[in-house]
């Protein structure tokens, strides 16, 4: 039947009475929908005049459900009782089986569906898996409805009403909003393409034949979430119209690119294309559209290479914040407008989690919450790996968790910690680090299946205790790598298990294939010495042991001073035949741990110590002892 269950946030409407279709339809095609589209919602099905509605997160479904509710109250003013259209909504977080046709099916449609049944009319009602998703993290005002019996449900569910204002008070009419809707649908038509700005900066276009509200009651426009961010049309500078398509290209991809990174609001490309070609303030953009960043950018193709520049501005000061330029030969266009994608979205997820972390540090110092902490843990983890930034990370991770214990980004993140901790040895109690590893990536991957650095924390904690020859792992650790990849295709250390995986497999020439994709993803990556370190042992499993020296040396030089690093760097001089310089690498990697032996590196990860063949014996040849030295 191809069934497949999962966890998923779901939104279920319907109209309040019961004759009002028609008036539902309208409201639904040229104000819901697009609300939908932009929260990266997916409609399952209708029913009637009512939808159910997948979305990534609940916290998209509750800002949908805002926003649509805000609308429908603005569409209602000074509309008599009997021509009102109101909603009522029901949301929840639960596990729902997905058919093969793609409907949806089990308790959590089941659940939403009834808690819209006893919500208010214009009302949002959630259940308390989904409140406590939203809690702390979307400003908005709730009422405690306590438990509540469902029909249907076995247990009763305990629910919370959310407060989405009072209908706006009506302004007088005028005579010239009355002419007949005919008169004005090449208008309507017009400012379709822009009615997406609804979710960006909390505008409603309202219909020809309803009075307009008094600004003075009218919901305000949202002020500029975090991680909000427009990319503005790429501008085509070489001169010839026939290359639009590859500016705009690049600016389609990228939008959607940057909506994969958690707890993002990216406004949607109808509406950043209204600008294409103006050439407007960023502060003004940024104001008018409610978003914190304003990204862009040219491409300038001259003969057989390729340019494109970008720029992220602060919306708010106007400063930029970060400017990059990408140059490459043309061999095939549309491969080289997927790199430079890929490229730019990695550089931008970095650049804007870093100012987010340094606002929250500076805005809100005294009373951060969970969403605020966990970006201050992950810019660490953007900066060169450290016990003490490591560590640093970790503490903010936890101060996020006890505020929010389902924050799917600091699990991964903590999870990520600990893994690191357990690979470097830096914990006495090895063993208890790396089970909590296992137990926050599962957590974070329960409450988002679709978490990349989870997915890549679960592979490299399988990777830690691999053995040669382990193809059942091996595999395992690919799958999780890939599913990373699938989740964030702009992250590079997805491709770090991989490629060790592929080792495993004795695949070298494919683990090298892989860490140069990474390599190419993030060029100025902090940890870049890392991809390098495995390069080497790929390198030299295929016999190229000069070529293994210069990737071991390129790992130190670019900031990986750890004990694999060091470690690994010994055992390719002493490949080469190079004694004193394999004894002053190993010296530096027993700075680091004094107890670092054969043993040692087993218990932390085999897969480092025994692949590829001849790695271990060229450590010891460098003067590794092979016995633990606190039980020799």
């Amino acid at each position: 039947m191809g069934e497949t269950r999962k966890l998923a946030a779901i939104l279920v409407s319907d109209v309040v009475g019961y004759s009002r279709l028609a008036g539902a339809d309208e409201d639904r095609s040229d104000l819901i929908d697009p609300i939908i589209s932009v929260h990266r919602g997916h409609i399952v099905k209708r029913t009637g005049d009512g939808s159910i509605v997948e979305f990534r997160s609940v916290v998209d479904a509750v800002r949908c459900a805002i926003e649509v509710q805000n609308g429908m109250v603005e569409r209602n003013a000074g509309l008599a009782p009997e021509r009102r259209i109101e909603f009522r909504i029901g949301i929840h977080l639960g596990d729902v089986v997905e058919e093969s046709d793609g409907d949806l099916m089990g308790d959590g449609v089941n659940i939403a569906a009834r808690l819209q049944s006893v919500a208010k009319p214009g009302a949002i009602c959630l259940s308390e898996q989904a409140y406590w998703q939203v809690k702390g993290r979307l400003e908005m005002a709730v009422s405690d409805l306590g438990k509540k019996p469902l029909k249907n449900i076995a247990e009763p569910v305990h629910a919370y009403s959310v407060d989405v204002g009072k209908p706006a008070q009506a302004r007088p009419i005028k005579s010239a909003v009355r002419k007949h809707r005919s008169l004005i649908a090449p208008l309507a038509a017009a400012l379709g393409a822009l009615m997406v700005v609804i979710a960006g900066g909390g505008w409603w276009f309202l219909n020809s034949n309803r009075p307009a509200p008094v600004a003075s009651n009218a919901p305000q426009p949202l002020a500029a979430q975090r991680l909000s961010i427009v990319v503005l049309p790429f501008a085509n500078l070489s001169g010839d119209p026939s290359q639009d398509y590859f500016a705009d290209g690049i600016t389609e991809n990228l939008t959607t690119e940057l909506s994969r990174l958690h707890n993002s609001f990216v406004i949607a490309r109808n509406t950043a294309f209204t600008f294409k070609g103006k050439n407007l303030d960023a502060k003004a953009i940024g104001n008018e559209l409610g978003v914190r960043y304003v990204l862009e950018g040219s491409v300038q193709r001259d003969g057989n290479r390729v340019r494109v520049n970008a720029q992220l501005i602060d919306a708010e000061s106007g400063a930029h914040l970060w400017a990059d330029r990408f140059e490459e030969d043309v061999a095939d266009l549309f491969k080289l407008q997927d790199e430079v994608v890929v490229r730019l979205a990695r550089a931008l997820q970095v650049e804007l989690v870093n100012a987010e972390a340094l606002r929250s540090a500076r805005d809100r110092a005294r009373n951060p919450d969970a969403i605020d902490l966990t970006m201050r843990g992950l810019a660490l983890l953007n900066q060169v790996t450290t016990k003490a930034s490591d560590y640093k990370a970790r503490d903010l991770f936890q101060q996020a968790l006890t505020l929010d214990p389902t924050n799917a980004d600091a699990l991964a993140g903590a999870a990520r910690v600990d893994a690191i901790d357990y690979m470097q040895g830096w914990s006495d109690k090895s063993a208890d680090v790396y089970a909590r590893a296992v137990q926050r990536v599962n957590q974070a991957l329960t409450f988002n299946p679709n978490q990349a650095r989870a997915h890549y924390t679960k592979a490299i904690l399988i990777m830690f205790k691999a053995k040669p020859n382990d193809a059942v792992s091996a595999k395992e650790i690919i799958a999780e790598a890939e599913a990373s990849l699938r989740a964030d295709p702009s992250y590079p250390w997805g491709y770090w298990p991989m490629a060790v995986g592929e080792m495993l497999l004795g695949h070298h020439e494919q683990a090298i294939l892989r860490l140069k994709q990474a390599i190419r993803i993030s060029p100025r990556d902090a940890n870049l010495g890392a991809f390098h370190e495995v390069m080497g042992r790929a390198l030299l499993g295929l016999g190229r042991i000069d070529a293994a020296v210069q990737e071991g040396l390129k790992a130190v030089d670019l900031g990986s001073r750890s004990v694999r690093s060091y470690a690994a760097l010994a055992a390719f001089y002493a490949a080469a035949d190079e004694a004193p310089e394999a004894k002053a690498a190993l010296a530096e990697a027993m700075k680091l741990s004094p107890d670092v032996s054969v043993a040692w590196f087993r218990a932390h990860d085999p897969s480092f110590i025994d692949v590829p063949p001849g790695f271990r014996e060229a450590l010891i040849k460098a003067g590794l002892p092979e016995g633990d030295k606190k039980t020799d």
